[in-house]
Order: C-alpha cells, then structure tokens, then sequence
C-alpha cells in the first residue's frame, strides 16, 4: 500500500470517529489494511448516476460486534469503485423523510430493534409513550412509501431482526430471523442455489464454507416470495441440533422486489473478518448495486 492511500485511510478513520460511538468496538490499524484491501477496485456495474446510500448501524438489543467493520468495509467499497457514497450512521433523524429522500438506498448493517423508540420507552409515562408511537409509526410509514416507490433496501446479517414486530418491513425484507442453531464459532457449508446469477459470480459458481452463525428465518420467508441465491449446506454440516426447520430449507441470502423497490439480504456477517474476504466483499458491493438499480439481475421467485 502506498502512504498516499494510508493517509487516506487514516483520513476516513477520523470522519469515522466522530459517528460511532466512542464506546463500541472499532477496528484497528492492521484490520482497517485488511478491509480496505479486500473491497473490490471496480464495480460491476457502471452507476447510471452519482448514487448515495445510507449506512445505518443503530442497535436496541444484541450488538453485533462486527458492524463497524462491516460499515467500513461498505464505505471503502463505495469510495474505491465510485460505485455509491456512504453516509454511516446510528442517527434515527435520519429517518426524518427530508434526508432519507436524499439516499437512493440504504444498508442496515446488523441494525436491529425497535430503533425509532427509546430504549427505556416501557418505562416512560403514557403520555411520553404516545408522543413516541406517534413518530414510530410516522417514521414507519415514510419508509415503507420510500422503499416501495423504486429505493434500495440491503439487510446484512442481524437486519432481519430489525422492527421485529413490524410485520410490514418484515415482509419487505423477506424474512425475520428465527434461531441459528449453529454458533458463531462453527464453519457452516453454503451452497450456491442458483450459479449463473449475476449477484453471486463473486463465488465463481462453486459453494465455500464460512465461519458465521448460521441463521434460520422463520415467516415471511419463503421461496414464493424471494428469489434464494444461497443457502446452507446441510448433507455437508452437523445437523445433530434442535428445532432445525422441518422443511430444512436454510436460505442464507436472497433478493425480491417491494413495490418497485430492490431488496437484497445476506446472512452472512457475523464475524468482523468475514469483511475482508474479498469474494464476499465483491458479493455485497453486487447486491448493494442491484439494490440501487445499477446492475439488472433477476428477482422474481423461483419456487422450484
């Protein structure tokens, strides 16, 4: 690497800093290298204008250690293709429709929770609790109209645990996380369901093995309403677990359409590191593009 791009990096760090809470874990120096590496150097897909997406982080539950490496990894993506600006942050006026209309897309980077409430809303007096449902639902359905209306809508990882009682953006997303029987720490196999889609060529058409939870998703998800790219491996895994679905139809990434919205998800993401695995960085940066309706691929289910 050159000391022009370290001062470049070093550079993006401190723009970083000053979004992220100062008390959530942030990559070092050696893994920032890793990351910025591994983004692709060219997008797919020539944008058809400047494209602006927003990243957002904000998490009201487990926090997944691995988002500001995922967020990083995203931004450096966008800013060595050109293929998109990132705007990180885990600020719900965001949401506000004056700035989300600015976005063409956005990325819930294992965002998760009931985010436009505050935390400690069962414990506000009722009055207080209905001046925050009324902006819920009011931030609520300015998202769904925005997606519907022909934006991007990317979850990576633990985003399909975000709004978990939103049946609507559930439905959107196309699944909502049910269990991973398998724990971070144990290597899942993934099949690639459908080789020639444009939006897993990264992989090469072949299936690869990961280190990540292995998420199961229960309702909406379903191969009648979402087009499965890839999913877990099971005759190549330890399926001696509980409450595994009966149908043993693990899918692990997909993509639909909402309204004229572009939806993209992939399980994947638990673990920092997999954010400097170059074949899954050039994957995201596809789907991120499809989502912001830069790269044409097919998403239509297919039931089969």
């Amino acid at each position: 690497m050159t000391r022009r791009s370290l001062v470049w990096i070093a550079a993006l760090v401190g723009a970083a800093a000053v979004v992220h809470a100062a008390d959530k874990p942030q990559p070092n120096d050696e893994e920032l290298k890793k990351l910025f590496h591994a983004a692709p150097n060219k997008a797919t897909a020539q944008p058809k204008q400047p494209r602006k997406l927003l990243v957002f982080t904000l998490c009201h539950g487990y926090y997944h250690v691995s988002i500001a490496w995922g967020a990083r990894a995203i931004e450096y993506a966008g800013q060595k293709t050109g293929a998109f600006t990132a705007t990180v942050s885990d600020d719900i006026a965001m949401f506000e429709p004056a700035k989300l209309d600015q976005f063409d897309g956005i990325c819930f980077v294992s965002a998760l929770g009931e985010i436009f409430l505050p935390e400690d809303f069962d414990k506000l007096p009722p009055a207080k609790q209905a001046e925050f449902s009324a902006n819920d639902a009011r931030l609520k359905r300015h998202l769904l109209e925005w997606i519907k209306s022909g934006k991007g809508l990317v979850g990576i990882h633990g985003a399909s645990w975000l709004f978990y009682k939103w049946p609507e953006f559930s439905e959107a997303l196309g699944g909502l996380f049910e269990s991973h029987p398998w724990n971070a720490f144990e290597r899942i196999a993934v099949k690639i369901d459908e080789p020639d889609h444009p939006l897993v060529r990264a992989f090469g058409g072949h299936g690869f093995e990961i280190i990540d939870e292995g998420y199961q998703f229960k309702d909406p998800y379903s191969r009648k309403t979402d087009r499965v790219l890839y999913s877990m491996d099971l005759a190549r895994m330890d399926t001696n677990k509980p409450n595994l679905r009966p149908d043993q139809d693990m899918g692990l990434c997909w993509v639909k359409k909402f309204g004229e919205g572009r939806v993209f998800y992939t399980a994947l993401g638990h673990n920092p590191e997999e954010f400097w695995n170059p074949a899954l960085m050039q994957h995201i940066l596809d789907g991120i593009q499809f989502a912001l309706g830069d790269l044409p691929a097919p998403s239509e289910p297919r039931t089969k």
